[in-house]
């Protein structure tokens, strides 16, 4: 897979047809599109709209392994440490990995 799903994506064998990899780009890109948007916006990270593309992320996380709390925590953690998910969000928007980062520890403490 690309660099869009970061440097751990690399540790997963991708078995997925080209068509298949195409539809999880266009699914994250248009998740990241819309945590953008909510943050262009001045949504909160608590908002239920915010929250809701979070639930997004997740589940399209569970189409490739299972986070629980602390590991979506650090899945979060790499959005604003120096890493290529950070990187990808920054690219996109100026503060858009803390901002995901904030929407998700906020899910992972409520559902997770």
């Amino acid at each position: 897979m690309s660099n869009l799903f970061g440097y751990h994506s690399g540790q997963y064998v991708n078995n997925y047809s080209e068509a298949e990899n195409k539809q999880f780009t266009a699914a994250f890109s248009q998740i990241t599109e819309g945590f953008r948007v909510a943050m262009e916006q001045g949504l909160g990270a608590e908002d239920e709209k915010v929250q809701e593309l979070v639930r997004q992320h997740y589940e399209f996380c569970l189409q490739f392994w299972k986070p629980d709390r602390d590991s979506y925590k650090s899945l979060a953690m790499s959005y604003i440490l120096p890493s290529p998910y950070q990187e990808s969000y920054e690219a996109v928007a100026n503060g858009l990995g803390q901002y995901h980062y904030d929407a998700m520890v906020i899910f992972a403490d409520k559902n997770l």
